[in-house]
C-alpha cells in the first residue's frame, strides 16, 4: 500500500465529482497534481499543490480554489481530522483517527510493506571482470549494486536473471595463459620467471599453476600443445576464485555466459547479419582514433555499425584490420542473445572506464531489438580507501590492485555491502575503514542494525514474538509527537521503493533506512531523560499503540536491510 498514492487518488476523485461546485473547467487529467510530506517544521502528514495547479489551468485565484477544495473534502472525505491553506495555495492534511488506524492496520497485515508488483523480466548483468585474476575493490561496488538492485526489482515482484558475462576470449586471455605457462615452467623447471609487458605478475598466478600441475599430466614443454588443456583449467581455477569471493560478499549468480562460446557458435555473425539487413551495419572507412599518429594507423575498409544514428560520436568498427571481430562485435554478439531470450528490459552495471561505450551498446540493442528492448546502463565510479584519513594500500596479491579477498580481511561483508551504496553510482565513494569499525552513530550499518537489536530487545523483555501480529488499541488510540514522525517516515517507504525501483538507484534505500533508525533511536533516547516517554514501566508496556509503531519499524527495516543483502541480528 502506497498511502500517499491511495489519497491521492480519493482527493482528485473528490474534486473531479465536485468540479461544477468548484467552478473547474478544465482537469487536465490532474497532470502535475502531487501528495507529498510537508517540510518537518510544518506538524502534518501530508501535502498537496493541486490548487496551485488547478489554479493556474483554471485561472483562478489558488487561495480562493484551496478554501473551497478544503470545504468540498471535509464534507466527502473522513479520513482528515485537519486541513489547512498555505500559501500560495497549498493544502495541508492531518490523518483522522480512522485514517491513521486504517492506514496502520493495512501495513500490520502486509509483511512486503513497500514492494508494488510490477510483474516484469528483467536481465541485469553485472561484475562480468575479466577471468585473468580475482576481483579488485572496483568489482566490488559493481558486483553489490547490481546484486542490490537485483534484490529491489525482485522485492517488486518482478523476474529477474542474475548474468555474468566470462571475457574468455581476445588477447587478454592469451597473456593470462602465457602468464600461467611461465610460472608453471617456472616452478616445476626452475626456469626463471621474467615479468614483461603482456605478463600478469600478480602471485595469484603462482596458486593457479601450482592447482594446474596438480591436476594434470602434461610436460607443458610446448606452449601450443598445452595451450586448450590450460586455457580450460587456468579460466576455471581464475573463475573458482572470482565465485568464492562473490559468495563471500553474499552474491549468486544464476548465469555465466562465455564469450568463447558465444563465437563458437557463431553468433556474431549472426546479429551482424540481422543489422546488415536492417542497414545499420555497413562496409567502410573510420577516421583515426583522436591521438592516433598517423604512422600507426592504416586506413581499412571493414564492417562497421552505425552508431551515429543512435547519438554516439562516431560509428563504430565491428573489424580490427586483420579482419577479426572486435570487442565490440562479441559484445553485440552478446546483447543479440540477450534480446532473442525476450526480456522486458536489459541492465549492464558498468566500470568507471566504460561511460563511453554507453551509446553503442545501447544502440546496438535497440538496433537488434527493432527498439522492443530498452537496455539501460548504470556505471559505478571508483572506489578510494581510507584508514586514519590517509589513502589506505593493503597487499596487492594481484600484483597491481588491491582485492576483494583483502578488503573483506578487514571488513565484513554487511559493512562492504551497506557502505558501497552509501552514496550514488555515479560518484566516487571514500570507503573509510575508522568508519565502518566504529559502533556509534557514524557508522551507518551499525546504526541501522542496532536499531533493529534493540526492538529484538524490548519485544524479548515484554516476552513477546516480535514476528507474531501486535494488536492495536483502536479504542484508545493516540500517538505522541515522536510517534506521529515515525508513522509520517513509515509511510514514506514504498515511495523510496518505487522511485529507487523506477530510477534504479538502490542507494535510496540505506540512506531512508538511516533517517528512520535515527528516528526511533531519539525516542528510545528521550525515555531516559522523560519518564512519560518510557516504552515499559514495571515489566509492562505503557502503551500498545507504541509497541504497534515499534513493530512497524521492525517490518521495514527488515525489509531494507533484506534487499541490500545486510545481515540483521537480534543481539549486539
Amino acid at each position: 500500500m502506497n498511502i500517499y498514492n491511495h489519497y491521492l487518488k480519493l482527493i482528485n476523485n473528490c474534486v473531479k465529482d465536485n468540479k461544477k461546485n468548484l467552478e473547474l473547467k478544465d482537469l487536465n487529467n490532474f497532470k502535475g497534481v502531487i501528495l507529498e510530506n510537508p517540510p518537518t517544521n510544518f506538524n502534518y502528514d501530508f501535502s498537496t499543490n493541486i490548487c496551485l495547479v488547478l489554479g493556474k489551468l483554471n485561472k483562478l485565484n489558488s487561495i480562493n480554489l484551496a478554501k473551497k477544495i478544503k470545504k468540498t473534502l471535509e464534507e466527502n472525505i473522513g479520513d482528515f481530522s485537519e486541513i489547512e491553506v498555505a500559501a500560495p495555495g497549498f493544502l495541508n492534511l492531518n490523518l483522522s483517527k480512522k485514517g491513521a488506524i486504517g492506514s496502520i492496520l493495512k501495513i500490520l497485515s502486509n509483511d512486503n510493506y513497500g514492494s508494488i508488483p510490477e510483474n516484469k523480466n528483467y536481465n541485469i548483468e553485472f561484475v562480468s571482470a575479466n577471468p585473468t585474476g580475482p576481483l579488485h575493490v572496483g568489482h566490488c561496488r559493481g558486483a553489490v549494486f547490481g546484486d542490490v538492485l537485483s534484490n529491489l526489482l525482485i522485492f517488486n515482484g518482478n523476474k529477474v536473471t542474475k548474468e555474468y558475462y566470462v571475457n574468455d576470449y581476445g588477447n587478454q586471455i592469451q597473456n593470462f595463459l602465457k602468464s600461467v605457462y611461465l610460472r608453471i615452467r617456472e616452478i616445476k623447471y626452475n626456469e626463471k620467471f621474467t615479468p614483461s609487458e603482456n605478463i600478469y605478475p600478480g602471485l595469484y598466478i603462482i596458486e593457479i599453476a601450482k592447482k594446474i600441475i596438480k591436476k594434470t599430466k602434461l610436460d607443458f614443454n610446448d606452449y601450443e600443445k598445452s595451450k586448450s588443456l590450460l586455457g580450460t583449467e587456468a579460466i576455471k581455477s581464475s573463475m573458482e576464485m572470482i565465485k568464492e569471493d562473490l559468495n563471500k560478499l553474499g552474491i549468486k549468480h544464476d548465469n555465466f555466459i562465455s564469450e568463447r562460446s558465444n563465437v563458437e557458435k557463431k553468433l556474431v555473425e549472426k546479429a551482424i547479419k540481422k543489422l546488415t539487413n536492417s542497414n545499420y551495419v555497413i562496409e567502410g572507412y573510420l577516421d583515426p582514433p583522436k591521438g592516433e599518429e598517423s604512422k600507426n594507423w592504416k586506413k581499412t575498409k571493414k564492417l562497421v555499425f552505425k552508431s551515429s544514428l543512435f547519438g554516439d560520436d562516431t560509428n563504430r568498427a565491428l573489424q580490427k584490420d586483420d579482419g577479426s571481430w572486435t570487442y565490440f562485435a562479441n559484445d553485440v554478439a552478446y546483447h543479440f542473445d540477450k534480446v532473442s531470450r525476450n526480456y522486458d528490459y536489459l541492465i549492464d552495471i558498468l566500470g568507471a572506464d566504460h561511460t563511453g561505450y554507453i551509446k553503442r551498446i545501447t544502440g546496438a540493442v535497440s538496433a537488434l531489438s527493432e527498439t522492443k528492448t530498452k537496455l539501460y546502463c548504470k556505471v559505478c565510479q571508483l572506489v578510494k580507501l581510507f584508514k586514519k584519513g590517509k589513502p589506505f594500500k593493503m597487499s596487492k596479491r594481484a600484483g597491481d590492485f588491491i582485492t576483494v579477498s583483502d578488503l573483506l580481511n578487514e571488513v565484513d561483508k554487511d559493512s562492504i555491502r551497506f557502505m558501497m551504496l552509501n552514496r550514488s553510482n555515479d560518484v566516487e565513494i571514500d570507503f573509510d575503514f575508522d568508519k565502518v569499525l566504529e559502533k556509534t552513530k557514524e557508522n551507518p550499518v551499525f546504526y541501522v542494525q542496532y536499531c533493529y537489536a534493540r526492538i529484538c530487545s524490548l519485544f524479548r523483555t515484554l516476552k513477546i514474538d516480535l514476528n507474531e501480529l501486535v494488536q492495536l488499541d483502536q479504542e484508545n488510540f493516540n500517538l505522541n509527537l515522536y510517534e506521529k514522525k515515525i508513522l509520517r517516515k513509515i509511510y514514506e517507504w514504498p515511495k523510496v521503493i518505487n522511485i529507487s525501483s523506477q530510477k534504479l538507484e538502490p542507494h535510496r534505500i540505506p540512506f531512508y533506512l538511516y533517517d528512520l533508525s535515527t528516528l526511533f533511536h531519539a525516542y528510545w533516547s528521550k525515555g531516559n531523560e522523560n519518564e512519560e516517554l518510557k516504552f515499559i514501566s514495571n515489566g509492562k508496556v505503557k502503551n500498545k499503540n507504541t509497541l504497534v509503531i515499534i513493530k512497524l519499524i521492525s517490518i521495514v527495516v527488515k525489509n531494507g536491510m533484506n534487499i541490500l543483502g545486510v545481515s540483521l541480528p537480534e543481539k549486539m
